[in-house]
Formats: structure tokens, C-alpha cells, sequence
């Protein structure tokens, strides 16, 4: 057996874990910021799920405004540590700058993910059934109204068909590609 064996195992479940967890902390973000509704069943699980290690980390880090800031810390935190603990495994050995570029990215990439997704799912459900109301369709509302009142504005209104999810979906791609590649690149000139 080779020295991989053991490790691809370990790596898959530390990266499952904490990227679940990641995906969890900011979503909880994600729908504070937005205004989501607190008491939808989805928003309470999150609420739930996250709420312990906030609470240890609110007494540290104060909220700015409206934004999280604790949430924030510690979906960075989980990142780096999920990055540093993967590269160990792989025996690649990463400076603390080219660590923190590396997190930063994966943490940019999912949070346009989420985006792309929640407007995917949200213009599914739209030709599914129209007009319903349920937990998950409610969060994808409020999740991606911001972004597809923004698309609006510069698309006219073309007699009952909205756009504004293709568009945002392109805006979202673009920004992919737009934004990840020089961090990838930063990251490789730090290490």
C-alpha cells in the first residue's frame, strides 16, 4: 500500500466536514445580512448549528452594523485551519501569506457559489411552481432578490419575462473568472 492509503481518507472527511460547517456559518451570514426571515425552519437549523462557537466568539469580535463580523472571523478561521491541516496531510509545506491567499479564494469561490446556486434553484422553482410558499423558497427569495433587483435595474422589462436570472448568472461567472485567478496566481508567487 502506498503512503496515500491512509491519507486520501482523512483528507476527504476533514474537507467534507469543515466545508459543511464553512457552508453553514456563511449562510447564517449570508441571511443576517440580507434580512432574511429568523424564524423560517432553514434559518433557525443554521442559527442553531452555528450559534455555539459565535457565542464564544462574539465576547471578542463586535459586529459592524449590519454585518457579522464574528461570522466572518470564524468562517476564515475554519477555512485556514481545513486548508493548513489538508497541506500537512499532503506534506506540502505553504507560507502563512500564500495560506491565508489560499483561503481567501476558496472562501470568494463559495461565496459566489452560493450565489449562482440560490439563483439557479430560485428561477427553477419559479417554472415548477410559481407562487408557492415554503421555507427553502422563501430563503432563496430573500437571498437573491439583492442581487436580481440589481440586474433589473439595466434590463427593461420585456412583457412578463425576467431576465435578471440569466443575467445574474452570467454577472456571477464572470466574477469567477474575473476574481479567482489572480488570487490563484498570488497565492502560487507567495508559496
Amino acid at each position: 500500500m502506498d503512503s496515500s492509503y491512509m491519507t486520501d481518507p482523512a483528507i476527504f472527511v476533514i474537507d467534507s466536514l469543515f466545508s459543511l460547517y464553512i457552508l453553514a456559518v456563511l449562510l447564517r451570514f449570508l441571511l443576517q445580512w440580507c434580512g432574511a426571515d429568523f424564524y423560517n425552519p432553514i434559518s433557525q437549523f443554521l442559527v442553531k448549528a452555528t450559534h455555539p462557537p459565535l457565542k464564544l466568539l462574539r465576547r471578542f469580535v463586535p459586529s459592524i452594523g449590519k454585518i457579522d463580523t464574528s461570522s466572518l472571523v470564524l468562517v476564515f478561521a475554519l477555512q485556514t485551519l481545513a486548508d493548513f491541516s489538508i497541506l500537512l496531510l499532503k506534506g506540502v509545506a505553504i507560507s502563512i501569506g500564500a495560506l491565508t491567499i489560499l483561503s481567501l479564494t476558496q472562501l470568494v469561490s463559495l461565496l459566489i457559489n452560493i450565489f449562482i446556486y440560490a439563483v439557479f434553484a430560485r428561477a427553477i422553482l419559479s417554472w415548477m411552481n410559481p407562487g408557492s410558499f415554503n421555507a427553502a423558497s422563501s430563503i432563496l427569495y430573500s437571498l437573491t432578490e439583492p442581487v436580481l433587483n440589481l440586474c433589473r435595474r439595466f434590463i427593461p422589462d420585456l412583457g412578463g419575462i425576467d431576465l435578471s436570472p440569466l443575467a445574474a448568472l452570467m454577472l456571477l461567472q464572470l466574477a469567477k473568472m474575473v476574481i479567482l485567478p489572480p488570487l490563484h496566481q498570488l497565492a502560487s508567487l507567495i508559496g
